[in-house]
């Protein structure tokens, strides 16, 4: 889970899941891209590791990762590759992708770039070009999603009215957190916006879905999926 307080609310990553891989042939050099959701430096370099095991022939395992909803943490490594032809291109694959018009905003991505030499050089600008498109065509076709940084504000509803007002929220585009039972009523959990005028208006809504019988109560914040538009 984002821990750190940032100024973004927020941005775009993988879906949760297996590892996505996509492999590519370049003038007979294999370049097998892996990309793996991380939240953390030990997570992301996890990835390295693991594929030097189970790529132990390869000639090089090129890696780099962006973290953190601002996208403070960017790391990179050419691993033998000469220097800026490997790892800063695959990082620039993350940082300049769009994932809508104008917007790029791709984070907590390691992207490993296993390369098995195929006898022919490709120069510098080959590789430049060879390790920028493994990692962009492999983020071409990752299942990717929204995170966003949302309010949990909490309303305590009788048992009798839960199945229709949860119904109503869904329709009016909430997105859920989890409920919680009790012996004479349920709490519903309404994920809003971190933003005072989106709290506002959510407020309102719940009042006159329940005849002004329902307040929601702002508590804390968490990162939470949501699909993209």
């Amino acid at each position: 889970m984002q821990q750190q307080e940032s100024r973004t609310t927020s941005y775009t990553t993988l879906a949760s899941g297996p590892d996505f891989r996509h492999e590519i042939e370049i003038k007979r050099s294999r370049f097998i891209t892996v990309l793996r959701r991380a939240e953390d430096e030990e997570t992301a370099r996890d990835v390295v590791a693991g594929l030097r095991r189970e790529f132990h022939d390869a000639r090089h395992h090129c890696s780099a990762f962006v973290l953190g909803a601002d996208r403070g943490t960017q790391r990179s490594s050419d691993d033998g590759e000469p220097s800026g032809t490997a790892g800063i291109p695959m990082l620039e694959a993350i940082l300049k992708r769009e994932t809508a018009p104008g917007v790029a905003d791709l984070s907590d991505i390691s992207a490993v770039v296993v390369r098995y030499f195929g006898g022919i050089l490709l120069g510098a600008g080959g590789l430049v070009r060879a390790y920028s498109e493994s990692v962009s065509a492999a983020i071409d076709r990752a299942p990717l999603v929204g995170r966003r940084r949302l309010r949990i504000c909490a309303a305590a509803v009788p048992h009798s009215a839960v199945g229709r007002l949860e119904n109503d929220l869904r329709a009016a585009g909430f997105v859920m957190a989890e409920t919680s039972y009790g012996a004479h009523e349920t709490t519903l959990r309404v994920a809003i916006p971190d933003v005072a005028a989106e709290l506002s208006a959510a407020a309102e809504r719940m009042l006159s879905f329940t005849a002004g019988t329902v307040e929601l109560v702002p508590g804390g914040t968490e990162w939470i999926d949501v699909p993209l538009p």
